[in-house]
């Protein structure tokens, strides 16, 4: 017996190594995978609970991260809703579902932030990265939970904690684990419809400082989730007094734009501009745009949200100035891979003479990367931690 109760898990007809998985966007030279033990653990209890050998009504899955989960289940006949945060896997839901012989409407794709219009029979949550994100989308989810709704969370040893513990308990009822196999465990959780119903507290607005050029003063707004959502990150407080002004540019991309600082300063510094802000995160995408809405009154200042990989969809040569602070994780894994896909996708969409700014750890070496593929790279700026990069288009 597990500590939830069930008979020990029996495997299931449908398991992430035995389907046609990839992450996305598929790059040959990656090897990791579009799953882990914590998505078998999972789709293996599904399948050995006699509770759940048979899923039915509105089954939500929240943070699948390449849709392992969601893709196990629409091809056993579930009737599925993925909340997601990542544009990314998101589309990786969907390739994998083409891949596995369904189709790609069988699972509906939902943003955090998206309005939930049904009670939910089950709910099923792979632990995201962030506490504030997984404990956000529980109290967004919390009306729609019934007593008798199903609660199960899958993650890593190394990602459950206390905290992640608390945070079910706090929101929706009481919890408990499983014994942990391949060092990954499950979460069990009863909803508790008398628990007390304080607000969520996200988002959280802060101001930022003075002496960082435009945008000094102005108030930011952030949705769980977000990076640095309570403070101004330093490489972005280095990034920003040196931020190009009255360059006269016409058409801002302000790429990777998490909670929309530097492409906000940008329309501040350059009033003609049309700025668009794009990030793979939703919640990057709110928190951008309400961030620019407390600075520009409805109806005063136009800009663009786009949920996207990296400068996809972007006309080659339509673009004067991309500003980019490039991640270099994804989830649990470091990497340059996006990093690239931001270079590359900025110099096919900039104009001849069109820049691109990057601020970075100096020790990324992002200098020889935009060297290599602009042939050019000047730095504009730099300290003992930071580096600020221009490259033009030739």
């Amino acid at each position: 017996m597990t500590p939830s109760g069930a008979p020990t898990p029996a495997p299931v007809p449908v398991l992430p190594g035995e389907l046609k998985l990839a992450r996305f966007p598929q790059d040959p030279r990656d090897q990791l995978r579009a799953w882990d033990a914590a998505d078998e653990y999972l789709l293996r209890h599904l399948g050995g609970g006699p509770r759940l050998s048979g899923l039915s009504g509105h089954v939500v899955v929240f943070g699948d991260r390449w849709g392992a989960i969601s893709t196990s289940l629409a091809l056993s006949g579930t009737r599925v809703r993925q909340i997601s945060d990542s544009y990314l896997g998101q589309r990786a839901t969907s390739e994998n579902l083409a891949r596995n012989g369904k189709e790609r409407s069988c699972v509906a794709l939902a943003a955090p932030a998206d309005e939930v219009l049904e009670p939910i029979d089950v709910l099923l949550v792979r632990v995201p990265k962030s506490l504030a994100l997984l404990e956000d989308q529980l109290w967004r989810l919390r009306p729609f939970i019934k007593p008798e709704t199903t609660v199960i969370g899958t993650g890593m040893v190394t990602e459950i904690h206390t905290s992640t513990l608390q945070a079910f308990e706090r929101v929706l009822g009481p919890t408990r684990t499983s014994l942990a196999a391949r060092k990954a465990r499950l979460i069990f959780c009863e909803p508790d419809p008398e628990l007390p119903r304080p607000e969520n507290p996200w988002p959280l607005t802060h101001q930022l400082p003075d002496g960082i050029g435009a945008a000094s003063g102005h108030t930011v707004v952030n949705h769980a989730g977000t990076f640095s959502a309570d403070h101004l990150d330093i490489g972005t407080r280095f990034f920003l007094p040196q931020l190009p002004a009255g360059t006269g540019a016409a058409r801002v991309v302000d790429l990777g734009c998490g909670n929309g600082i530097v492409g906000l300063a940008a329309a501040l510094a350059n009033p003609g501009a049309a700025v668009t802000f794009v990030d793979e995160s939703y919640q990057a995408l709110a928190s951008a745009r309400a961030t620019f809405a407390a600075a520009f009154p409805p109806g005063t200042r136009e800009a663009e949200f786009l949920a996207a990989d990296g400068m996809e969809g972007f006309e080659p040569g339509s673009i004067d100035l991309v500003l980019n602070n490039p991640p270099f994780h994804s989830h649990q894994a470091t990497t340059d891979a996006t990093a690239w896909r931001m270079f590359t996708g900025a110099r096919a969409a900039l104009r001849r003479g069109g820049e691109m700014w990057v601020v970075g750890n100096r020790h990324l070496g992002y200098h020889a990367k935009l060297k290599r593929l602009f042939g050019n790279c000047d730095v504009m700026a730099s300290n003992p931690k930071f580096v600020v990069l221009r490259a033009v288009r030739r």
